[in-house]
């Protein structure tokens, strides 16, 4: 399964150890591959390092980076998407995910994507039940 991951199951994973999100997160890095890009890890680092969450523990955040540079396929430049979306900050994981023909975006926010462009958009949990984990 090729996934692509929004920042929003990132934060709640390193928040909350132990919550569906962190499940979900090490059940992708185990079952499946993480399709990213330059903008997409910049979103991360960025958002991480935001003083609003430094309750996030660092060594934490660095490795889930560093996981993403080992595990996660970076697909370089990717084409635009021009199609209307409801969050723009969204539309970066939309454009990833139609260059690497990703199976699924993973996100807490549902309704902030478009549908029938070729991938699903699946909660956490809903992806853990994909992947036989509980």
């Amino acid at each position: 399964m090729r996934v692509v991951v929004d920042t929003n199951v990132i934060v709640s994973a390193l928040l909350k150890p132990g919550s569906v999100p962190d499940h979900a997160l090490a059940a992708i890095w185990e079952h499946a591959t993480v399709l990213y890009d330059r903008r997409v890890a910049d979103e991360y680092r960025d958002v991480l390092a935001r003083p609003k969450l430094r309750a996030i523990d660092r060594g934490r955040a660095d490795a889930l980076i560093a996981t993403l540079r080992e595990r996660g396929v970076d697909l370089g430049e990717v084409p635009a998407w021009t199609g209307a979306m409801t969050d723009e900050d969204d539309r970066v994981f939309v454009e990833v995910a139609l260059a690497g023909r990703a199976d699924a975006i993973v996100t807490g926010n549902l309704r902030d994507y478009p549908t029938g462009l070729g991938f699903e958009v699946l909660p956490p949990a809903t992806l853990l039940a994909r992947l036989g984990r509980p």
